[in-house]
């Protein structure tokens, strides 16, 4: 059975010219849709994650980007996962930064557990919301393969990938290893 596929977005969503929503157009994927996309709360968007993985179906692939990774690591240290047999873990925003936006609420300390699904982490050598080392850490802990992408800022539209290919390509290997 194929799974579903389902987009978990960061802050402020993801606009027409980002990758996530170029993928929801072009091969249907569903998004994780949040109540205050600009303000919020780690409870509620981890809420709607598992309400939205709950109604995907009985295998699901997560893929999220920035704030979306924490959300899932925040998700699975308190839900069951048992439909969820995979994750790609796109860009994932530090929020332990002394400079994160101050109207994100709840989200620190970032996820510390080993997933209870095979993922990957895809970093940029020059994310301004990651360093390089700290998506090493993170992957680590997370029992995620780390895929280091090269200087592609942090991997939204403002990186100018289009519909990002390559990421796709990425998504596919993680799917075969499923």
């Amino acid at each position: 059975m194929t799974p579903t596929i389902l987009l978990v977005p960061g802050l402020g969503n993801s606009g027409p010219a980002h990758w996530q929503s170029q993928w929801a157009e072009q091969y249907g994927y569903p998004r994780v849709e949040q109540q205050d996309w600009n303000r919020p709360r780690c409870s509620d968007w981890v809420r709607e994650l598992d309400k939205a993985v709950r109604q995907a179906g009985p295998r699901v692939v997560l893929v999220a980007h920035s704030l979306g990774c924490s959300t899932v690591g925040h998700w699975a240290e308190h839900f069951p996962t048992v439909s969820v047999v995979g994750a790609m873990l796109v860009a994932p925003a530090d929020t332990e930064r002394a400079d994160f936006p101050p109207e994100v609420f709840g989200f620190a300390p970032m996820p510390q557990k080993l997933l209870p699904f095979p993922s990957i982490v895809v970093a940029s050598a020059n994310d301004e919301y990651v360093s390089l080392a700290r998506a090493q850490v993170f992957a680590a802990r997370w029992g995620s393969t780390l895929v280091e992408v090269g200087a592609l800022g942090h991997i939204n539209a403002a990186s100018g990938l289009g519909s990002w290919p390559a990421g796709h390509v990425l998504l596919e290997q993680l799917l075969q290893r499923l």
